[in-house]
């Protein structure tokens, strides 16, 4: 049962005060619940050439796509073409990363889990063509391992990337074609496109970046072919709560059924445990929010943040999306205020605990994965950190973003951490063991950094 009835007007003030605190330039809202939906817009889609956001506007979704993935091979499971446990090279024999036991051993599952343990954030531009996820696939070869296969949740763009090529070998048609018709026109998305070019005709939103007093456009805009099974969709909110009612069980909302009723349930089932009530379904984040379970994905593109939030009990949704590079603390603190005011539901923040040098110490060494390096050592006592980007985004060959500034780490429970200042304030950091007790990992922005010395 919901709890509380919320004036919009409310929420949209709640919104434009945060806009102007983290500095965003454009946002849209959009609830469902009580079975109504509200949708705003606020601000404008692009400093350069400024249009103001409404509720139809359009806005890249990143990885939000993934689930929407996860429901196209869940449709084609129980249309008897995909097999979760089988190994992936039954349906890509060509498929291959450095390490020969994860190449053979590695399952469907393993990817919507996001526990194939390879490095995962491989980006690669290769080709507009049909043979795109192709070519991605085989790039994946020299992909090396993080962790043992099935061991411990990584997030890996790459698997998403291996799901979409398993779906063009088990339909006969392109990734796009497939999502299309087996996902997005039975659901009745109808402003929900792949193709940059089918989106350029309505009113769409660009990413910004830079100070949050003078942010500025950020280029390119579109994603490459071969991203689109793991981040590529772009949608306005009433499509995305559309998608999101269907999951919350509500069958009205899709012209047709694309999956029954117990394929929506294991997609929002924990299939695997993070840390505490966090885990991962298939394809979804799985959570709790004052003991109440949710699921959720956020999105990231060059510039736009996005999150989608769901209450399955309680038959609420609420997404919402932002054009700017530090829209995460906006959407983290607008879904918050949602749960509080709409459902009584809280989401307390951890507490950062006194610690001892000798509890601190284990922590200190060097950290890195393919994309990113960090360093912790002990200054005055304290837990400090220095973070070094190693490639850029969107492809390979993107120049690495300057470092941010060094930061401060607190414990906030055996062998979690918690980043107390800077611009990554309130990002949680996991400690993450050998089966023999040493310290093998860490996990930051859910992805595993391996203790190099």
């Amino acid at each position: 049962m919901s709890t509380q009835t919320v004036d919009p007007q409310a929420l949209g003030e709640f919104v434009k005060d945060k806009m102007q605190e983290v500095g965003v330039p454009g946002v849209a809202v959009g609830i469902w619940h009580d079975d109504g939906m509200m949708a705003q817009g606020f601000g404008v889609t692009n400093v350069d050439h400024p249009l103001p956001v409404t509720d139809t506007t359009l806005f890249q979704i990143g990885s939000i796509t993934k689930t929407f993935t996860g429901t196209l091979v869940m449709r084609l499971v129980e249309e008897g073409k995909i097999d979760l446990g089988a190994p992936l090279q039954r349906y890509v024999p060509e498929f291959r990363v450095v390490d020969a036991g994860a190449s053979t051993q590695a399952t469907m599952r393993h990817l919507l889990t996001h526990t194939g343990g390879w490095e995962g954030d491989l980006f690669l531009d290769t080709g507009p063509g049909d043979d795109a996820l192709a070519k991605y696939v085989a790039a994946m070869a020299e992909q090396t391992q993080l962790a043992p296969i099935g061991a411990h949740f990584s997030y890996n763009n790459a698997g998403f990337a291996l799901a979409g090529l398993v779906i063009e070998r088990v339909t006969g048609q392109s990734y796009e074609a497939a999502l299309h018709s087996l996902v997005l026109e039975p659901l009745g998305l109808e402003q929900t496109f792949l193709e940059p070019s089918d989106a350029m005709t309505y009113r769409f939103a660009v990413g910004h970046g830079g100070p949050k007093e003078t942010p500025a456009v950020l280029r390119p805009w579109p994603l490459t072919r071969a991203t689109r099974s793991m981040g590529g969709l772009i949608t306005h909110v009433h499509d995305l709560l559309r998608y999101a009612r269907f999951h919350l069980g509500d069958s009205s909302a899709a012209r047709q059924p694309v999956i029954q009723p117990q394929g929506v349930a294991q997609m929002a089932s924990p299939q695997v445990s993070i840390w505490g009530d966090e885990g991962r379904g298939l394809a979804w984040g799985t959570n709790e929010a004052g003991g109440v379970p949710t699921i959720g994905h956020g999105g990231g593109t060059l510039g736009q943040i996005s999150q989608l939030t769901l209450v399955p009990s309680r038959g609420f949704a609420i997404a919402v999306f932002t054009n700017a590079q530090r829209g995460g603390e906006l959407t983290r603190a607008v879904v918050e205020w949602a749960l509080r005011h709409y459902l009584g539901l809280e989401t307390p923040t951890p507490k950062a605990l006194e610690s001892s040098v000798e509890e601190l110490t284990p922590y200190v060494g060097l950290y890195r994965n393919m994309m990113t390096q960090v360093e912790l050592g002990l200054l005055n006592g304290r837990l400090v950190g220095q973070s070094v980007y190693l490639k850029g985004f969107p492809t390979n060959d993107t120049p690495p973003p300057p470092p941010p500034a060094p930061m401060t780490l607190a414990r906030v429970e055996a062998d979690r951490l918690m980043i107390i200042d800077g611009e990554m304030k309130g990002t949680l950091v996991d400690v993450v063991r050998t089966p023999e007790g040493e310290i093998g990992w860490l996990r930051a922005g859910g992805r595993l950094l391996r203790k190099v010395s």
